[in-house]
């Protein structure tokens, strides 16, 4: 193909549109600023929801999508507005996700094998390693350090005795997933002096990990750890991975960080870890269902943060998706394999 037409379907700052415009010249960009609601903070793709487009409006944002070879973000992030242009626009033969996990959106939008084989699907996979594998650390640390002594102390006016705080350099990390997300957390965390093993759906070595454990052997690394880290996406093979059997397998006071899917943990299990102490801390920025419901018992829980799905949340973000989606751009126009292509049979 000699160029592509692209219609912004998401919020987009014209300074990242600019970037998308000097990388890859052969894109006609499509964007009409009042048809998409403004964003309320940094990466807010969804926008302001007191947003409403009038009929009129809403019929020239249909017109816009159904003209483009490359839908830049899902319509209003709704799986059946993603169903409706693929359906409504023959020629469209690529979506750009800003999700890191937008398999699950895809899979949500009920498309048949032929419109799953007519178009490629790509996420912003990658782009959010750096704030997530500094949570995941503050995680880490946080545990350690046992904020939650530090905090109620603090809030009682309590000059305790002295005690060991457990070190980061000597804990034994177990990653599972080893993408993008969990090979940044294991450069880091071997940095630290922390031993790194992790788990994944090969053995093959990979950077800063000392050893790699097939999925199927979780109990057996869970057994080496006294801190886990969740970056596995949701996929039916991954949906209460974490559950019983490997909470038991861990040691006592294990530190749990959870960044990936919420799904992937079977969260009445997290729930008696917690409350017996075999999980001694965890940092949660995932639910199974979000967002986290009023009666959980994990708001009430001192050894837990919760957190809103925020962690990736970063204003470099826009940014590097943009910059991501020109890279692959290009490889689209050249006839090259693209990044982050959405796997449409277990939708990761």
């Amino acid at each position: 193909m000699s160029h592509l037409r692209v219609v912004v379907a998401t919020p987009l700052k014209d300074e990242d549109l600019h970037i998308i415009e000097s990388r890859e010249p052969r894109l006609e960009l499509i964007k009409d600023d009042s048809l998409l609601p403004p964003m309320r903070w940094a990466a807010d793709y969804e926008g302001d929801p007191s947003f409403h487009r009038t009929p009129e409006q809403e019929q020239r944002f249909h017109e816009l999508i159904d003209s483009a070879d490359v839908l830049y973000g899902i319509p209003d992030v709704k799986p059946k507005e993603l169903a409706r242009a693929i359906r409504s626009n023959p020629r469209l033969r690529w979506v750009q996700i800003m999700a890191a996990g937008g398999g699950s959106q895809v899979k949500a939008a009920g498309l048949t094998q032929e419109e799953l084989n007519r178009v490629i699907f790509t996420t912003g996979s990658g782009v959010h390693a750096g704030p997530l594998s500094e949570f995941a650390l503050f995680g880490l640390f946080a545990g350690a350090k046992n904020l939650p002594k530090l905090l109620s102390q603090k809030k009682s006016k309590e000059w305790s005795g002295r005690w060991p705080m457990e070190q980061v350099s000597e804990l034994t990390i177990l990653v599972l997933g080893l993408g993008h997300l969990g090979r940044e957390i294991a450069r880091k965390a071997a940095a630290l002096g922390a031993t790194v093993i992790g788990v994944d759906r090969g053995t093959d070595s990979v950077p800063f990990v000392d050893k790699v454990f097939d999925s199927s052997h979780i109990l057996e690394a869970a057994s080496h750890a006294n801190a886990i880290v969740n970056t596995l996406p949701g996929t039916a093979a991954t949906n209460g991975l974490v559950n019983a059997d490997v909470f038991a397998a861990l040691r006592p006071g294990t530190i749990l960080a959870s960044i990936g899917r919420g799904t992937v943990i079977d969260e009445p299990a997290l729930i008696d870890a917690l409350r017996s102490g075999q999980i001694g801390f965890a940092a949660l920025d995932v639910f199974a269902v979000e967002p986290l419901a009023q009666s959980s018992p994990l708001w009430d829980m001192p050894n837990v943060i919760v957190s809103p799905h925020t962690a990736a949340n970063s204003p470099h973000e826009e940014r590097l998706i943009a910059e991501l989606f020109a890279d692959n751009a290009t490889r689209f126009l050249d006839g090259k394999p693209l990044k982050n292509v959405v796997n449409t049979v277990e939708f990761y």
